[in-house]
């Protein structure tokens, strides 16, 4: 599928989405993204596409779905399986042999056609969680310099905290910075309570390498008031998230969980919302870096 850098301020017309401003001032005009961070928007809002454009609207509501990550069903270019797409996502960001010890990513590796081998990959796409593989792929596919690929959220993150200035990425508090394309915001999915900014930098410095459950969605395009965001394994899919800006450009009424959350159930529909998450992290993607040749991928592990 081909795909082009498209300046990020144009992609909110192409999404369709609605960008009405009555109830959120606009946002000031903002430095026009950089090649890169146009290439990184673009790539994902292509794979947005590819799976029929579901999004979850402002106030949290899955608005469509079409197809779901292991199903056979064809996304929107008629011809890919959507197993065989997240498969790619795998395989693709070199990080299929990090998962080489887990039943059925040999399998996936090789595109299989025989059914116990589609079988054993689709259940490795099920089991293990691909939102980190699919921004990987997109950092891969658009050539970010110095992007580690990573199965899990925490590794970009704390990548980020521990060269603070470094490339290409930096940790920031996404409630005093403005995202923009490019960027990476990301919530904590922990079932404790809610960590936050400050509660992540201290888990950082803490724990070292330790694992922490999160997820980070790219940031496609800020305006109008609004920010639209995709993410990878968002409901099955490759999902569009819609959310406030105010006229500075920095996320506005952010839903965040707190300790005190009623929790969502059929007789507290107010509680209920996908974006209501402990958005703990922005990741600033350094605007003066330029793509670089994507890395070769890792042979593929014997059968």
């Amino acid at each position: 599928m081909p795909r082009r850098p498209v300046a990020a301020a144009l992609l909110i017309v192409a999404l369709g989405c609605d960008a009405r401003t009555d109830d959120v001032a606009p946002s000031p005009p903002a430095a026009p993204p950089s090649a890169l961070a146009s290439r990184i928007a673009a790539i994902a809002l292509a794979e947005h596409a590819l799976w029929h454009r579901p999004f979850i609207d402002e106030n949290g509501r899955l608005a469509s779905m079409t197809v779901a990550e292991a199903e056979g069903a064809r996304l929107a270019d008629g011809r890919t399986e959507a197993w065989r797409r997240v498969a790619a996502y795998w395989r693709e960001s070199g990080l299929l042999w990090r998962m080489r010890a887990m039943p059925g990513a040999a399998e996936c590796a090789y595109s299989p056609d025989d059914a116990a081998a589609i079988a054993l990959c689709r259940t490795f796409l099920i089991d293990h969680p691909w939102s980190a593989a699919f921004v990987s792929w997109v950092m891969t596919k658009a050539g970010v310099p110095g992007f580690v690929a990573s199965p899990g959220h925490v590794e970009f993150v704390a990548h980020a905290y521990r060269a603070p200035g470094g490339r290409p990425y930096r940790l920031t508090d996404p409630a005093l910075e403005a995202p923009a394309a490019g960027d990476l915001l990301c919530f904590v999915r922990s079932a404790g309570e809610p960590l936050g900014h400050a509660g992540l930098r201290a888990f950082l410095d803490s724990h070292g390498d330790a694992a922490l459950p999160m997820h980070c969605e790219i940031v496609a395009a800020v305006g109008q008031g609004r920010a639209h965001l995709v993410g990878g394994n968002v409901l099955q899919g490759v999902t569009l998230r819609v959310l406030h800006v105010n006229r500075l450009g920095r996320l506005w009424g952010l839903p965040q969980r707190t300790g005190l959350d009623p929790g969502c159930a059929p007789e507290r529909p107010q509680a209920c919302s996908f974006n209501r998450q402990d958005w703990a992290a922005l990741l600033k993607l350094d605007p003066s870096l330029q793509a670089a040749a994507p890395p070769p991928l890792p042979s593929p592990p014997a059968r």
